[in-house]
C-alpha cells in the first residue's frame, strides 16, 4: 500500500487494490499500519537514520518503528523479525542486518521513554505534518486551534451513519443489538458508531459488515457533510443537479431531504460506487457521467445547482492520512482554478430566482470564501441568501457571511465549507 501511494495512488485506492484476499484481521492490521506510518512519517523518519538506509529499506524501518512504539498488542520480536524478512526479501543479507541493528535500538530506547498520543499509544508525537500546512494553519486559527486540529488529524476519524431506508431509531436498535455503543452524531447529524462490550477496540468492521449495511439501512457520511445538505435547504420537490456527486452521499441526503436529484460526475471510475451508493439507498437518483465544464445543461434551465467541488480536502485529513503528504500550496491553488470555472459553469445552468451551492472539504480560504467572494463580484446577477426562517443549521457552523463552515478542532467533525447563492436578476 504504500508503495502504491508514493506512486500518487489514495490510501483508499491502495487498499482496495492490495488487501482484497486478506482475511478481516490481517486486512484491519494492515490498514492501521499502513495509516498510522502515514500520519507519523516524519517522526518516524526522525527515529531512523534513513540518510544511510538502502531507499528499499524505508518503509520496512518505518513500519517497523510504529509497531514497536505504536501497537503493544505487536510484541517486540515479532515486529524485528517480521521487518528482517521484509528487508531481507528487499534487499539482500545486508539489508537484513541494517534493519534488524535499527529496530533493535528503537526497541531499546523505547523501554526507556515510551512515547504515547492520545488514540495511537505514542507520546510527544513531534511533526506529524508538513511544517509549511501547520505554519499556514497557526496563521488563520492560532497556535492553540491548529494543536487540536493535529490531533484530530492524528486519532482514528469517528464511523458515523446516515439513516438511508432505516430510520435513526431503528438503526441505532439494530446496532446496539449488534453488541456495538451508539452516540448521535454532533448537532444531531447521524449516528456514531463505537466499540462496546463484544466488540473491542481495535475490532469495529468495516461498514460492510455493520447490521443494515446490505438492507440499505444506512450510508456512511461524517456529521459535516450531512450538514451541508441542511444547509443547501433546496424545496422539497426541487429539481437539484449534483454536478460533482461520487460518492453519492449528499445526493442521498438531497433525495431524502425531498428534493428530486439528478445527479453527474465527470470521473467515469467514481460513477459506480454514485449508481450503487444510490441503489442501496433506495432513492429514486438519475445519474450520468457528465463534465459540469461541458455545460450538460442549457443555460438557466435549473432550479437548483450543488457544486461539491473537488478541493484539497484538507478538512478530511483525520480520515485520509496520506493526504497531509500529498497537498501543497500549489495544490491548493489549482485547485482554487478548477473551483472558480466550475462556480461559474453551474451558474450558468441555474435560472431566475434558482439556488447555487458552493461546497467543499477544505479549511482553506483561497478555496472557501474568497471563491465565493471573488464570483460574486463578477456575477452581480447572484447574492447570498440565508437558509429559510427556523435556522437549518446552528449559529455556530455558520460565518459572518452567512456561509456553513465546520472546523474539526472545535466541532469534532469533518472540515467543511459551503455558501447558498440565488439568481436575483
Amino acid at each position: 500500500m504504500l508503495d502504491a501511494v508514493r506512486g500518487g495512488a489514495t490510501l483508499q485506492g491502495a487498499r482496495d487494490g492490495a488487501l482484497a484476499n486478506l482475511m478481516e484481521r490481517d486486512r484491519r492490521l494492515a490498514y492501521e499500519l499502513a495509516a498510522g506510518v502515514l500520519r507519523r512519517r516524519a517522526q518516524l523518519d526522525g527515529m531512523l537514520e534513513l540518510a544511510t538506509a538502502d531507499p528499499r529499506l524505508h518503509d520496512v524501518l518505518r513500519l517497523g518503528a510504529y509497531q514497536l512504539r505504536a501497537l503493544a498488542r505487536v510484541p517486540a520480536y515479532a515486529a524485528v523479525s517480521t521487518s528482517v524478512e521484509l528487508a531481507r526479501e528487499a534487499a539482500g543479507e545486508g539489508g537484513a542486518r541494517f534493519v534488524n541493528q535499527a529496530l533493535r535500538k528503537i526497541a531499546r530506547d523505547a523501554l526507556k521513554d515510551s512515547l504515547t498520543v492520545a488514540g495511537s499509544g505514542m507520546r510527544d508525537a513531534g511533526d506529524t505534518h508538513p511544517r509549511w500546512l501547520v505554519e499556514r494553519w497557526s496563521a488563520q486559527f492560532g497556535r492553540s486551534e491548529t494543536e487540536q486540529l493535529i490531533a484530530w488529524n492524528d486519532s482514528r476519524a469517528p464511523l458515523t451513519l446516515q439513516p438511508a431506508r432505516w430510520d435513526a431509531g431503528t438503526l441505532q436498535a439494530r446496532l446496539t443489538e449488534a453488541g456495538f455503543g451508539v452516540r448521535e452524531a454532533p448537532f444531531g447529524a447521524g449516528v456514531v458508531v463505537e466499540t462496546g462490550a463484544t466488540h473491542p477496540a481495535s475490532r469495529l468492521p468495516p461498514p460492510a459488515q455493520l447490521p443494515g449495511y446490505a438492507e440499505g439501512g444506512f450510508v456512511v457520511q461524517d456529521p459535516a457533510h450531512a450538514l451541508v445538505c441542511r444547509f443547501a435547504a433546496i424545496p422539497p420537490g426541487t429539481v437539484v443537479y449534483d454536478a460533482c456527486a461520487a460518492p453519492g452521499g449528499k445526493a442521498v441526503a438531497l433525495e431524502r431531504g425531498g428534493a428530486r436529484v439528478m445527479a453527474g460526475d465527470a470521473r467515469r471510475e467514481r460513477v459506480g460506487r454514485l449508481v450503487e451508493t444510490a441503489r442501496r439507498a433506495g432513492v429514486a437518483i438519475r445519474v450520468a457521467v457528465a463534465d459540469l465544464l461541458a455545460a450538460p445543461f442549457r443555460s438557466e434551465a435549473l432550479a437548483a445547482v450543488l457544486v461539491d467541488a473537488p478541493c484539497s480536502a484538507t478538512g478530511t485529513m483525520a480520515r485520509h492520512p496520506d493526504a497531509r503528504w500529498r497537498v501543497t500550496p500549489r495544490t491548493i491553488a489549482r485547485a482554487a482554478q478548477r473551483q472558480r470555472a466550475l462556480l461559474a459553469a453551474a451558474a450558468a445552468l441555474v435560472r431566475s430566482g434558482g439556488l447555487l451551492v458552493y461546497a467543499t472539504c477544505s479549511l482553506e480560504p483561497e478555496e472557501n470564501g474568497d471563491i465565493v467572494t471573488e464570483f460574486l463580484a463578477r456575477h452581480p446577477d447572484f447574492a447570498r441568501v440565508p437558509t429559510p426562517a427556523g435556522g437549518a443549521v446552528p449559529a455556530a457552523l455558520l460565518t459572518p457571511d452567512g456561509d456553513f463552515q465546520s472546523l474539526p478542532q472545535r466541532h469534532g467533525t469533518d472540515g467543511a465549507y459551503a455558501a447558498r447563492l440565488a439568481r436575483v436578476r
